[in-house]
Parts: C-alpha cells; sequence; structure tokens
C-alpha cells in the first residue's frame, strides 16, 4: 500500500479550439450538443438556473412532461438569437466558450537577463515541434454570424456554409465567428440560404464585427482552427478538442476494448518561430454502449439501479452522434426517451422525436433511464445552466475502471501499444507530417491561409549537467548517481546518513499471513545490519479476520505499549480498511504506521533476493517515518527553506480541495535537513493565496523552532505544482503578493530580508524531447527555442524511464529575488529531485512537490481530516 512512487502526470493539456469548414476541403461540421434540461417551462436559450435530476435510486426531481430542453450552445453561443455587441471581450462577438486562446502571462521584464545556462555537456536534441511560417502578414477579417431560424445540427450549419463560397472565398468558422481572408463589400449582409437536404430555407446575417492582425496574439487563435481544418481533411475523428484515427485503432477483444491512437496539437509563439506541437495520445473505448452495460446489470442477482449507478456514476461517455465526452454524475429512472419536454422553440417534443429530426437517429428502448451530466466550468460559460441529459443507448464508455487497472494482463496490453519509444514516436512523428503535406485537402488548408509546415522537426541546443553525488556520510566523498540517476546498490555498501534506533514496534497481521511475515521479518533484519540501522525484533499481534475494526482494535490495544511504529499486513488493496488504519494513526494517534500488501512481500518463484530489495525500500520508509534521513546532497546554499505546495480533490466530496505545504529547511552549520509539513481543507472557489502564505509563516516558525530563536532563512524558494491552464494568472497576481505581504512582516526585525523565489512546476506536459532515437539521460536542461518569449522557464528532464518517451518537467519562475544565476538555478532544482525517499533514484519533480502530493492524497482520498499536529515534523505519509 504504502509503495515507492516515482513520478506522476501525463501530457493532456494544450489542444486547439473549435473546428470549422471551408469550401471544397472536404470537412463536414459535428452535430450539436445534447439538450441540457431545466424546471423551468419555456427557459430561453443561455439563461440562468438549476435544473432538476434523478438522485440515482429512481426517485427523480421534478415532472419530466413539464421540462423544458434547451440546445447546449455549440462552441460559446451557439448560431442564433439577437445583436451582439462589436469588438468588446465580453460581447457576443468575443471569442470564448471552447476556442483555443492560449493565455499570454508575462512573467519575464523586457530588460531581464539572459535565461539560458551555460554549464553541462552541449547536446543537440529533437523535439514534438514542427516550425510554422506566414509567407505574409494580412489581416483577416472578423464576422459574427446569426442564423434564423435557429440551427442545432452543426452539419446543417455547415452544409449551409458551403453554399456561400462563392461570397466568402477561403474562410474559418468556429460555430459562432466567422474568420474571412477577403473582406465582404458591406459590413453587414443578409443572404437566404437553402438547405440541399430538406429544401428549408434560412437567413444568415453577416456582421463585421473586427479585424485580427496575424502578428497579433489573436492570430494564434486564426493558426489554431486553420490547423483544425487541415486535420479535419486527414478523416480523422475529432472528439473534445483532439483528432483520432479510427481507422488504425487497435482492438483488445479480451476485454471488449479499442484503443483510438490520436493527437493533440497547438500552436503558439515560442522564443523565435511559430511552433506547432503535436504529441501522440490514446483514447480508450468501450466497444459496448452504457445501454448494454444495464443490460447485463438487469440480468445479475441485487439491485440493479444501485448497481448500475455505482458503475456510470463518475465515468466518462463519449457520444455516438457527436463525438464529444460527458462525465455522468447522476442517473434520473424517471425520465426516459418518450419523455416530453418543451424545446427552445416552445414545442412539445419527446427525446425520441428530438434525436430523430436533429440526428436522424431512431432511439430502440424507450423505458431507458437517462444519463445526467452536470455542465463543466467550459459548458456554464457556453450557456448551459442545467443538467444535461443523454440516452445510454447513444454513449459507449471511455477510460479503464479502477477493477481494470487492477487487472495485470489488461494494463500490460494497453502499456505494449501506448507506451511508444523514442524511435517510434518521432516515427509517427513525421507520418503525421507526411500526411498534412500530402493530402491535397490539408495543402489547401496551408496554401490558402499563406502558411507553410515545414517537415523537420525542431531541433534545440540542450544541455547535459554533472552527476549528482549521493552523500551517506557528512565527511564522505559520496556515491555518483550514475548514468540512469539509479544508485539502489550503493546500500550494499553504505549506512544510511541518519537512522533513529527502532526499539518497540509491532507487525499487526492474519493469522494465516504468519510464516510470510515471518520470513520478512528476516529479510528487513537481514538487510538493516548493513544499512547501519538498529532494528529490534518485532512483537507480532495476530487478527482473527481482516476487517479494518480488527486492525484499528489492535493498535488501540497497542497504544499502552507506547509503540515507536505498527506495521499493518494486509492481504489486498481495499480501501476501506487501508482509510481506517491511517485515520487512527494519523488522526486519532500521532503514530507512524507502514500498511503493506501481502502480495508485495510474497517472492515470486521463491526468489529471496527480491525479498531483500523490498525489505531494503521498506526499511528505508520506515526509517524516514520515525525521523531518520537516508541520503543527501551537497547542498550549496547554507540557508535556505525549499517548499513544495500541491493541491487534490477530495474523493467523496469534488467541492472540497486539500492544499498541501512541506518545507524542507536547511540552516548554516546545520548539515541534515529537518521537515515541515501542514495540510488545509478549502471549499471550491475560495482562493489558495492566503493558504499558501499563511503556511509559509508556520513553516517560518518551525524553522525558528529547529534552529534558535530569531533565526530566518536567508532564501525560500517555492516550487508551486497543481497549478492548471488558467491559474498562472491567480498564481502571479495574488499567491505571489499575499506570500510577499505575510514575508515583510516576519523579516519586519530581521538583519537582512527574504528572497524569495516562486516557480511554477508543471509535468503536464506535450513537450517531448529526443537524443536521436533514445531518451535524453537524466539532468538534461533545454531552455531555449521551444520555451516562451515572456517566461523565464526551462525544461528538465531528470528521471529515467525503462519503457515509453521520458516526460521533461516545466519549470517557469514567476517570481525571483534569490539573486541566483540559470544555471545555479536549474542546477539546485535538479538537485531537489534527487531527495524522494520513496526511490533510490532521481524522480520527474523537486521531492518538496512530491512530497506535497503524498500528504494531499492521502488526505483527500483516504482521511479527510487534518492529521496530527505531533506528525509535521516527520515524513510519516510515505
Amino acid at each position: 500500500m504504502d509503495q515507492p512512487n516515482r513520478g506522476r502526470g501525463r501530457g493532456t493539456r494544450g489542444g486547439p479550439g473549435g473546428s470549422g469548414a471551408q469550401p471544397n476541403w472536404k470537412q463536414g461540421g459535428g452535430p450539436s450538443r445534447p439538450p441540457y434540461v431545466s424546471d423551468r417551462p419555456q427557459e430561453a436559450a443561455g439563461a440562468s438556473g438549476n435544473g432538476g435530476n434523478g438522485n440515482g435510486n429512481g426517485n427523480g426531481n421534478g415532472d419530466p412532461s413539464t421540462r423544458s430542453v434547451v440546445p447546449v450552445a455549440q462552441r460559446g453561443g451557439g448560431n442564433g438569437g439577437g445583436a451582439g455587441a462589436g469588438d468588446g471581450p465580453s460581447g457576443r462577438g468575443a471569442m470564448r466558450g471552447s476556442r483555443y486562446v492560449p493565455e499570454v502571462v508575462v512573467t519575464r521584464l523586457p530588460n531581464a537577463p539572459s535565461k539560458q545556462g551555460t554549464l553541462g555537456t552541449k547536446l543537440l536534441l529533437k523535439t514534438n515541434y514542427f516550425r510554422l511560417t506566414r509567407k505574409e502578414d494580412s489581416v483577416i477579417f472578423q464576422y459574427r454570424i446569426d442564423f434564423d431560424p435557429v440551427v442545432e445540427d452543426q452539419r446543417v450549419v455547415h452544409a449551409l456554409l458551403r453554399t456561400q463560397g462563392p461570397l466568402f472565398g477561403p474562410y474559418i468558422f468556429d460555430g459562432t465567428m466567422l474568420f474571412l481572408y477577403n473582406k465582404l463589400r458591406q459590413d453587414e449582409v443578409e443572404v437566404q440560404v437553402k438547405d440541399p437536404r430538406t429544401d428549408l430555407l434560412y437567413k444568415l446575417r453577416i456582421r463585421r464585427v473586427g479585424t485580427v492582425d496575424m502578428t497579433s496574439e489573436k492570430a494564434f487563435l486564426i493558426l489554431n482552427l486553420m490547423h483544425r481544418q487541415a486535420m479535419g481533411s486527414l478523416k480523422l475523428l475529432p472528439i473534445n478538442r483532439y483528432y483520432f484515427d479510427p481507422l488504425a485503432k487497435i482492438s483488445i477483444p479480451q476485454y471488449g476494448l479499442e484503443l483510438f491512437p490520436g493527437y493533440v496539437t497547438s500552436i503558439r509563439q515560442h522564443e523565435k518561430d511559430v511552433l506547432l506541437c503535436v504529441e501522440i495520445t490514446h483514447r480508450v473505448m468501450r466497444t459496448d454502449t452504457v445501454y448494454k452495460t444495464l443490460q447485463n446489470m438487469q440480468r445479475q442477482p441485487g439491485a440493479f439501479r444501485e448497481n448500475f449507478v455505482k458503475m456510470v456514476v463518475g465515468s466518462q461517455v463519449m457520444c455516438t452522434y457527436n463525438q464529444k465526452s460527458y462525465k455522468v454524475t447522476d442517473v434520473d429512472f424517471n425520465t426516459t426517451p418518450s419523455s416530453s419536454f418543451t424545446s427552445r422553440e416552445g414545442e412539445n417534443i419527446t427525446f425520441m422525436e428530438y434525436y430523430r429530426k436533429a440526428y436522424n437517429i431512431t432511439i430502440r428502448d424507450p423505458k431507458q433511464p437517462m444519463l445526467v451530466s452536470t455542465p463543466s466550468q467550459r459548458m456554464l460559460r457556453s450557456g448551459a445552466s442545467g443538467p444535461i441529459l443523454l440516452v445510454p443507448e447513444l454513449c459507449r464508455l471511455t477510460g479503464i475502471t479502477d477493477d481494470m487497472r487492477r487487472d495485470f494482463n489488461l494494463m500490460r496490453s494497453i502499456a505494449d501499444q501506448t507506451r511508444i519509444g523514442a524511435d517510434k514516436r518521432i516515427e509517427r512523428l513525421q507520418r503525421f507530417n507526411e500526411r498534412l503535406q500530402e493530402t491535397p485537402a490539408s495543402r489547401e488548408v496551408f496554401t490558402f491561409w499563406k502558411t507553410e509546415l515545414d517537415r523537420r522537426l525542431v531541433e534545440v541546443p540542450a544541455r547535459l549537467l554533472a552527476q549528482e553525488t549521493i552523500m551517506f556520510r557528512a565527511d564522505g566523498g559520496g556515491v555518483p548517481a550514475g548514468p540512469e540517476a539509479d544508485w539502489n546498490q550503493a546500500f550494499r555498501n553504505n549506512h544510511m546518513f541518519k537512522t533513529v534506533p527502532l526499539q518497540r514496534w509491532f507487525i499487526v497481521c492474519e493469522r494465516k499471513a504468519e510464516q510470510l511475515t515471518r520470513d520478512f521479518v528476516g529479510a528487513m533484519m537481514q538487510v538493516s545490519n548493513g544499512m547501519g540501522f538498529k532494528v529490534a525484533q518485532p512483537q507480532i499481534l495476530y487478527l482473527q479476520n481482516d476487517s479494518g475494526a480488527s486492525y484499528t482494535n489492535a493498535i488501540n490495544e497497542l497504544m499502552n505499549k507506547d509503540p515507536q511504529l505498527v506495521m499493518c499486513i494486509v492481504p489486498n488493496d481495499r480501501a476501506d480498511r487501508y482509510k481506517a488504519i491511517k485515520k487512527k494513526c494519523c488522526v486519532d494517534r500521532p503514530l507512524p504506521c507502514q500498511v503493506i500488501k501481502a502480495r508485495t512481500i510474497t517472492p515470486k518463484n521463491q526468489n529471496l533476493r527480491a525479498l531483500l530489495t523490498i525489505a531494503t525500500k521498506v526499511m528505508i520508509q520506515l526509517n524516514c517515518k520515525l525521523g531518520g534521513i537516508p541520503w543527501i546532497v551537497k547542498n550549496p546554499l547554507s540557508s535556505v527553506m525549499v517548499v513544495g505546495f500541491d493541491v487534490c480533490h477530495d474523493a467523496s466530496d469534488k467541492s472540497l480541495s486539500y492544499g498541501a505545504l512541506v518545507a524542507t529547511m536547511y540552516a548554516a552549520k546545520h548539515i541534515e535537513p529537518k521537515y515541515f509539513s501542514v495540510i488545509e481543507r478549502h471549499q471550491r472557489g475560495e482562493e489558495l493565496s492566503s493558504f499558501l502564505s499563511s503556511n509559509i509563516v508556520k513553516a517560518l516558525r518551525k524553522y525558528q523552532e529547529q534552529f534558535g530563536e530569531g533565526v530566518l532563512p536567508r532564501r525560500i524558494l517555492v516550487y508551486r505544482d497543481g497549478v492548471g491552464d488558467g491559474q498562472l494568472g491567480h498564481v502571479v497576481e495574488h499567491e505571489v503578493r499575499a506570500i510577499k505581504e505575510k514575508l515583510t512582516r516576519v523579516y519586519e526585525n530581521n538583519e537582512f530580508k527574504s528572497q524569495l523565489s516562486v516557480i511554477v512546476v508543471n509535468k503536464r506536459i506535450n513537450t517531448r524531447l529526443f537524443d536521436g532515437g533514445r531518451n535524453p539521460p537524466p539532468g538534461t536542461v533545454v531552455d531555449d527555442i521551444v520555451t516562451l518569449p515572456e517566461r523565464t522557464d526551462f525544461f528538465l528532464i531528470s528521471q529515467t524511464v525503462r519503457q515509453g518517451t521520458v516526460s521533461p518537467t516545466s519549470y517557469n519562475v514567476i517570481f525571483d529575488e534569490s539573486g541566483l544565476k540559470p544555471d545555479q538555478l536549474q542546477v539546485y532544482t535538479s538537485k531537489q529531485t534527487h531527495l524522494y525517499y520513496n526511490w533510490c533514484g532521481s524522480v520527474a519533480v523537486p521531492a518538496v512537490c512530491q512530497y506535497a502530493h503524498k500528504l494531499a492524497f492521502l488526505v483527500s482520498q483516504f482521511i479527510h481530516n487534518q492529521p496530527h499536529h505531533m506528525l509535521e515534523g516527520r515524513l510519516y505519509y510515505l
């Protein structure tokens, strides 16, 4: 259970926005989103209000026959109704909704010194970027287009626009806004268009609302939309913001799954060039519909409704008619496809009739319940105000369940297809570029918009930092981390840096695990001698069953014996039992505990060497939980506090989050670091500024407690993890200011002022780096070409991966008064990745960030309470 965790996250974000259509480019638009339901009859589109939905047990709220269904606006506002404002950022002509406009938060001053370092061995790496050049910097004309009557099916919208090819010329349409290369003769034009399929007449009102200078930031919206048009011509399947190749799907029939390979793309200005980033991604799809899952539940014993709700709530589904994904938040058994609602036009219509008219789909089972999806923030900004109702028959489940994750063979089958090595990834990127260049329709897109895509992957200069030295003694020379930054074998010949003798400890397990436990105790005793860790024989307490109450009752009994530590051997990873044990030891009583699954300590094929390896890692964890330190690295900053901060959402209440802060503290004339951790719960919408700044003050008070009254660190380095795409501006504007205000008061009477640095850490990026056909080695730094001009940023590869392609970590220095040069900051950051004691090797992020994530995950997923304050100086969450 308490197992090593090397790194986390995967690149997912950064895709562009909505697609458009162009005459002769052979791209059809997708239909609009399905309706959302509101309790208010005759509610107008985009109006506010809370919709009614079932509670998952058949007791739905509201009368389905009187509900009003309002189509969810497609891509930020739909295409119907009313005149809008002009060029203003919040008017009807504004760019909003799902349209991708990269947020540009400028944190680098115009006269800032160079951000490029010089230390290390020089390398030349390839990236997953292509240069995009414009043959001329012209102006694009921006128009708003409205349809009368309103058109819900986007396929019809694009069909109507294609009929106006002679009037528009080259154009991009993103659902509301029309971008033209040629200016229309009048600023406002009305045309009447006939739907070629139904012969219905529509009035198109086209108004010019501004221009887009192709040298401006807004030009990247055009470039991303243009690129999506080119992607659409490759016969790829758009799912949300990404494109997938259904022809290249990989079937795993024994598990009823399909893997869709796809692409995540984005275009933005980098240091000197406009670059297109292309990342390979995969989508796991179930071959069966949600309706098939419902039928299977009905045939099984037990309450099928409760089982079905438990199965689908929280999962992602994809609608087969529009290839869009939704998260299921409830099941409404009172509403069925035969239920009636009042449409936006005031017509009383059933869901079956709606889908037949809008999508030409016949629903076979009129009595199936409806899935409920609460609109995301993006949908709410687009005008949705109530829950979205989905038909199970028209939805496919995506992703994998927890049960699937526990299936080793299944996960290996998926990993074999999705873990693409560096050489294979380069090949696929080059093939993707060839398809864009050689497909006539996509080539025509680039020609029309006077842009050119380079055929070669962008190459960047990089540097390989010197290997770190791992110190096991204060007076020793240390051990090199090695070319793969892995020093697991070093414990054969070295003691841990600092150990705390373990004299009074207990093991709690089932009677049937007695022999397994004794074998593992023998392995622990064997390795502890070589590590310089004095460990007495534990007392073993046997249980009659494996319930959570049995373990917690046993721990209660042991409290009278003043134990230093309790180890629990459990038969499996059942969450309720793990939660009970951790809550007892982290909240009720401040007692370090280690939970281990029986399977973890079961030697495969009686291989005792493997058991010794596991025992070594466990003994390192036990020493850390007692206050020991396995190893250190040479620290060039003698007076510094390194802070990591991360956030996790509560598993049982999504409106709650937990922000965890972990500080490693160093002082002059003290070679060994001290630790401090604190975690705060906050409601959704609450600003984290006050939490982060006040907890840094708590860490400073702990610093004084550890190193002397009045002693404060000269430098404070904050590695801020858990920052989403839209949160960077808030962190820059509010969190940094709040921290500075608190530090000013703390250091008011000090002999020197604090030197604060705040660095945003982002692991979930799409940038990839290649050293020929291999992964670059740990310690590789890139700080030019693919970095961003408005930031002081760099990429660092700090870990080795055995399979697939390594993912670099992005570091964005948003505030810095440390006085450190770029080289010093990069090297110190690399050093911090070598100090995560759950792994005898470097990890993807600084250790304080990984510790903060570990603590936030433990509290948000399991104990849901403040840990006991007496544990705050130990790494009890490992």
